[in-house]
């Protein structure tokens, strides 16, 4: 059993705000387990390793023994949180919130300890919610306030519209505390002014106020380090940049050695289970290779086993590091009626490239090879009846076996 002082040393780790730091220690000292509370809105079921950041403080509250609850915003998702945009979000149905739930829980659940998390859904309390409760909520906030978020704000600075029920959101979310009785919430830095809401309103519900807690947006694995900073877009699927929670094991590894050696540390300090200490002992050995495997190892084995992950690191080294063409690599055929086709769409239709004239741009670079070959001319035809092993990229590499269709 770690001490109070102890507990707080860990759980503070990449955390960017604490609201208040002092509480937290107080309610820590008194050895009892804490109630934390972290809601998701179900939009969307794909989970990555930026999601896993404030999903592993989760587990790191589990692992200290106190009682966390995966709350489902189902009632939430269905209005809509503006953080971050600059237009009200589209409004989602009842169906499409609940079967983005099933595989969100799911996901979860490879960070989360299932057997020590209680799984809520906002709509117990939100549902019922008779139009006087609601208007005796809303007199709780000025609107004032409300429009000191930064996305409203900038609405109105535009001219943009704001719908009345945007403004709901922040006091529906900040009422979930108050059913729960959280001493903690956690929520992305995006989510802060709404578990501050929540904080207020359980002071104005006469209950002793939660404490905040928020954790980074993670970078994507093209991240590099500007000026000592880590620069670069949030991690997600459309910037593709993404390491999935359902990756096979092999992409998995593979994406996390692509991350750059300096930003590898911004990943071990929001993601490894490892200590501190061990961190820095990894650090101090100056071996950036190591280091990124010994990363990846972790990730994949979080994920799919330890079995799988030193399979995917033998294959990786193998594949990636050595000349080995991986076994199970796609196979794609496209028509030509008879004619030639240019390699470039060929990679583009393979989905290797964004585009014919990305294709074009990666070949005229030297980074394309056809049968073991590297290719360098944008104009390179393919014959109608033929077969190609094409690979693309050196540090990323994908191999492709494309076929053209005479």
């Amino acid at each position: 059993m770690l001490t109070a002082e102890q507990q707080l040393a860990e759980l503070v780790r990449g955390v960017v705000d604490l609201v208040q730091k002092d509480e937290l220690l107080d309610r820590l000292r008194e050895g009892r387990p804490l109630k934390i509370k972290a809601g998701f809105d179900p939009t969307r079921p794909d989970l990555h390793l930026g999601h896993t950041v404030l999903l592993q403080k989760m587990r790191q509250f589990q692992d200290l023994g106190h009682e966390v609850t995966f709350l489902v915003g189902d009632f939430t998702a269905m209005v809509g949180d503006p953080t971050g945009q600059n237009e009200m979000r589209p409004r989602l149905t009842r169906e499409e919130v609940l079967s983005s739930a099933k595989t969100y829980q799911e996901q979860a659940f490879r960070v989360l300890d299932p057997d020590r998390t209680v799984v809520r859904y906002n709509s117990e309390w939100l549902g019922s919610l008779s139009l006087d409760k609601v208007v005796e909520l809303a007199a709780k906030r000025t609107v004032a306030r409300t429009l000191e978020r930064r996305d409203f704000r900038e609405r109105l600075a535009e001219h943009r519209d704001i719908y009345l029920h945007e403004l709901l959101y922040p006091l529906l979310q900040g009422y979930d505390s108050v059913m729960l009785e959280s001493d903690v919430e956690l929520g992305g830095t995006d989510q802060l002014f709404n578990l501050m809401v929540g904080r207020d309103l359980m002071q104005r519900h006469g209950q002793r106020p939660q404490i905040v807690m928020t954790t980074p947006i993670l970078e994507g694995i093209d991240a590099r380090i500007e000026n000592g900073q880590v620069v670069g877009k949030k991690m997600s699927k459309s910037a593709d940049n993404y390491v999935g929670l359902t990756d096979p094991p092999v992409d998995m590894f593979r994406k996390c050695m692509q991350i750059d050696d300096g930003v590898i540390w911004r990943f071990y300090e929001l993601l490894s289970s490892r200590t501190t200490a061990e961190i820095e002992a990894l650090r101090a050995q100056n071996d950036p290779l190591h280091c990124k495997a010994a990363f990846a190892h972790e990730v994949v084995a979080r994920f799919h086993g330890s079995e799988r992950a030193a399979q995917a690191e033998a294959t990786f080294r193998a594949t990636y590091l050595g000349d080995a063409v991986p076994a199970d690599v796609p196979e794609v055929t496209i028509p030509a009626a008879g004619q030639k086709l240019l390699l470039a769409k060929a990679l583009a239709h393979a989905k290797l490239v964004a585009s014919n004239g990305e294709g074009r741009r990666l070949i005229s670079g030297g980074g394309v090879e056809v049968d073991g070959q590297v290719e360098r001319d944008p104009l390179r035809e393919l014959a109608p009846g033929s077969a190609y092993l094409v690979r693309v990229g050196s540090k990323n590499r994908r191999f492709c076996r494309i076929r053209v269709d005479s």
